[in-house]
């Protein structure tokens, strides 16, 4: 059978029974299963506020344009990204009309608090850092430099879902503005496609939830009572959007979230296998992790010198890899001269992602290591 590189897992019928919940209460859309689904996520991960979204794509939007109304942030103005990372975390400085400035990523692919202080200038108002396959990094450093230059920052934590440092949720330090978390198909809680926003400032969340549902001062659930009385009248107070999640997702979300840790638990374990099948392989770079045994390890990631040759290696086992990220700054859309950020412009070429999910067995891992490393052992190490 052949292996691919992410694929969900779902607990079926307890997913079914939630959803059967909100089809027989007659409430599947804003409300009832997402206030619940709210709620829940807060107690899990300790954060003061948390809005249950259509996507983390919106939840960045939304998180750059808060900032932004909040402050008084020109178009003009500057927020310093991470090239190696999705497309959506750079689509949300361009949606608010802002300028991405692309910092050098470090041996984590994470931002470079190195070349991150080097890059900010009077017109630098935020960073946005990606917690690239669960990783944090050296958000610690990175939330220093916020504080001593005063700027905002954003956490992309799609692929964070369950990652702690000891013990404690980073998107929860002092320090982080907004925290957005992914839950679409194939992440570590997937649903089918929805995210989750957690800004610090309660001020901040309540105006993101006007935000998301079209700039509407209060939502269907909310002006409606448990006698079914509705009250109609509301107001529009900004011109809004519809980003809010709907309780049919949330519900599949309910059930996924009460097995996070238990599945991350069980990544952590194939990531420890493959770290000990490539350990003696000088051919293979392995991606490290700091506080390996509590990273959610989203994907797992090897840099070799022949990624497109190992690929089709691969793929002649039915074994099918991932690229996760080329370097944006290779995309038309983005104009920045690649050579800025060279450690990012050598690994969008080297980067591999191995297969990493809830079906897979230790034999599965220990199968498709014994290809690389039999495809490796005939190359040049890196």
């Amino acid at each position: 059978m052949a292996i691919q590189v992410l694929k969900p897992k779902y607990r079926v019928e307890e997913c079914l029974e939630e959803i059967k919940e909100c089809l027989e209460v007659g409430w599947t859309g804003l409300g009832f299963k997402t206030v619940e689904f709210e709620n829940k996520w807060k107690e899990y991960t300790n954060h003061n506020n948390a809005h249950f979204l259509n996507s983390a794509t919106a939840g960045l939007h939304l998180a750059v344009k808060i900032l932004k109304m909040e402050n008084n942030w020109s178009d003009e103005d500057e927020i310093l990204t991470t090239p190696i990372t999705f497309v959506s975390t750079n689509h949300a400085i361009l949606y608010e009309s802002m300028v991405p400035v692309f910092v050098d990523v470090d041996e984590y692919l994470c931002i470079d608090p190195v070349d991150l202080e080097k890059k900010i200038t009077k017109r630098s108002k935020a960073v946005i850092f990606v917690g690239y396959g669960g990783r944090v990094g050296q958000l610690e450093k990175v939330v220093q430099l916020c504080k001593k230059y005063n700027l905002k920052l954003i956490l992309d934590a799609a692929h964070m879902t369950g990652t702690r440092v000891n013990g404690v949720f980073p998107g929860t330090w002092d320090g982080v503005d907004v925290t957005v978390y992914s839950f679409q198909a194939v992440k570590n809680l997937p649903t089918s496609d929805s995210g989750m926003i957690c800004f610090s400032s309660n001020d901040y969340d309540a105006l993101c939830r006007k935000l998301t549902w079209l700039g509407i001062n209060k939502d269907t659930f909310t002006r409606s009572n448990d006698k079914g009385t509705y009250k109609w009248r509301y107001s529009v107070d900004y011109l809004g959007y519809k980003y809010h999640g709907n309780s049919i997702i949330a519900a599949i979300g309910i059930v996924q979230l009460k097995y996070v840790d238990e599945d991350n638990e069980y990544r952590r374990k194939l990531a420890r296998t493959y770290d000990k099948c490539f350990e003696n392989n000088d051919k293979v770079r392995i991606i490290d992790a700091p506080y390996k045994d509590e990273c959610s390890y989203h994907i797992y990631e090897i840099e070799v010198e022949d990624r497109d040759g190992l690929m089709n290696e691969l793929a002649k086992h039915e074994i099918y890899a991932g690229v996760h990220y080329r370097d944006n700054r290779e995309y038309s859309l983005f104009h920045e001269d690649i050579d800025t950020c060279p450690k990012a412009k050598k690994v969008s070429n080297h980067i591999l992602t191995l297969p990493l999910h809830l079906w897979l067995s230790e034999e599965d891992i220990l199968k498709i290591a014994e290809v690389v490393n039999n495809y490796t052992s005939g190359n040049d190490a890196l």
